[in-house]
């Protein structure tokens, strides 16, 4: 089967990569979450205008991601949630909420999906979050969630 990936998949491909997988993954898996729509020779103009929104996104060289390295690993990440007794949050921090708290402090503007959490983070502390910038670079935050 024959697909246009619309999100990043690990071990697939990037957003606008057209891919050849089995018939069960793509009907099943792919397709119903929206990872990846059905190719047509219509769709390949779509592939055109998904690489161009990725393009604007990515980062420039490895240069520039080494650059955003080094801000992020001189970075205190601080992180307020709402929570109970013993410092359990209600709810969790999501991957969201750690961009928002980088640009917070000072750091660059992530893209979210990039961001990869431990599981879920469900309690007050310290924290290690991956952020993959560039295929070849990534960087370890250190995000400290504080109980309101």
């Amino acid at each position: 089967m024959k697909l246009i990936l619309t999100q990043d998949v690990t071990g697939l491909g990037a957003p606008g990569d057209v891919v050849e997988v089995k018939d069960g993954y793509g009907r099943n898996y792919l397709v119903p979450r929206g990872y990846a729509i059905a190719w047509t020779k219509g769709g390949e103009k779509q592939v055109v205008t998904i690489k161009r929104a990725r393009n604007v996104r990515e980062v420039r060289d490895l240069g520039h991601a080494k650059e955003i390295q080094q801000q992020l690993s001189g970075l205190s990440v601080r992180l307020g949630a709402r929570s109970g007794e013993g410092g359990r949050l209600f709810g969790s921090v999501t991957a969201a909420d750690v961009v928002d708290a980088v640009k917070a402090a000072g750091g660059p503007q992530l893209d979210r999906r990039r961001v990869e959490l431990p599981g879920h983070i469900k309690v007050a502390g310290k924290h290690d979050i991956t952020v993959k910038i560039h295929p070849e670079v990534t960087a370890t935050v250190t995000v400290d969630v504080v109980g309101e």
